[in-house]
Order: structure tokens, then sequence, then C-alpha cells
């Protein structure tokens, strides 16, 4: 790739970014507007709306691709996750608010979903359905944009607080996973101090 084509691929990425933070549509004239380039390079590149959002979407998230290896998204990919959006905070807090966010998110939800299925398909394997999508969804939703999004401005976090706070919550329900033989979430979290299941509030109660 030449300097030119760098330079130009640069400034599509920082139009993407800005047009996000400033609640603007993600179409081909407002990118080539902000970039200062023409429509017919952004289309070039970008051949139709799902490829820009798809895009801001990876300048967003953890180096732009989903996690496949649990230990290294515990590990590794959260807290490279947080400390992105936190470099990016104006860009990442309006696309978790917005309509074209919605719309950007909406874009991979097949992959997303896939993903997330795979990352903890061995956690969750011993659950009945529907158990293990719901199990699925709330480790995947746990991990998400949205718990930066509401520790970030409820508790004025940052992301390293944040990721310390998500591994730790992530980690606590893979452990009952472990733990829980199949039994049904329903039946509330597995007695870490031995067999079953323990009744909800039960956990809360002084020995």
């Amino acid at each position: 790739m030449t300097r030119i084509e760098n330079d130009t691929e640069s400034r599509i990425r920082q139009a993407l970014l800005e047009l996000m933070a400033d609640g603007e549509r993600l179409n081909h004239d407002n990118v080539a507007a902000r970039a200062g380039i023409s429509r017919r390079t952004v289309y070039r590149r970008f051949p139709d709306q799902a490829a820009l959002r798809k895009e801001i979407w990876k300048l967003l998230s953890s180096q732009g691709k989903l996690p496949t290896d649990l230990d290294d998204w515990l590990a590794n990919g959260i807290p490279r996750l947080y400390r992105q959006f936190d470099e990016r905070a104006a860009a990442a807090t309006v696309a978790l608010a917005s309509a074209e966010g919605r719309a950007m998110r909406n874009n991979i939800t097949p992959e997303r979903v896939e993903a997330y299925r795979a990352l903890y398909s061995d956690a969750t394997a011993a659950l009945p359905e529907p158990d293990r999508t719901h199990a699925v969804a709330a480790l995947q939703f746990i991990g998400s944009g949205f718990a930066w999004r509401e520790m970030r401005d409820q508790w004025e976090m940052d992301g390293d607080a944040i990721a310390t706070t998500v591994q730790w919550v992530i980690r606590t329900l893979l452990a009952d996973l472990e733990k829980r033989d199949g039994k049904s979430l329903a039946e509330g979290p597995v007695n870490p101090a031995g067999s079953g299941t323990a009744s909800p509030g039960s956990i809360f109660r002084p020995a």
C-alpha cells in the first residue's frame, strides 16, 4: 500500500470515528465530506453501508475481531477492549446509545452469536436449552461495551478497573457453571460450600 493509500485509509477511519462521536449518519456522502475525499474513493474501499458499519465496529472493538480463545479473552482481550473504549470514549459512548450505533452492532449479530456460543461452548455444554443460550447471552453482555459505559458513567471507573470487575464476574459465573452439573438456571446459584443449589435469599444470610 502506498503512502497516499495509507493516508486515505487513515482519513476515512478518522472520519468514521468523528461521525459516530457527533451522532451523524454513517453514509458515503458524510464520510467523503468529513475526510475531504471523493465519494467514489469511499465507495471503492467500502462498497455499501454495511461495510462502513463493520469498519467502525472494528475501530471500536478489540483488534477488530471477536474472541476465539477463552483464556486469552479473560486475561488479555477484556482489558484491551476497555482500554480501547477509553481511548475512543466519545465515539464508543454514542455507539452504545444511538440508532446508528445499534445498526452498527446489529450488522454483525450473526457472527457475534456464533463466536460467543463457541467461546463458552465447553462451559455451558451441560446446560439444557434454553438455559445454554441464556447463559451465553449473559456472559457476552457482561463483557460488552454496555458494562463499560455504565461503570464509566455511573461509577467513574476507568477501563482497567472495569476490566478487573468484569473478569471477576465472568470467572465467578464460569465457576458456577462448572459446579452446577446441568441444573437449571432457575434453581439459582450452586452452593459453593457443597452440592446442590442455594436459594436466592440464602446466599445473603449470615451462617
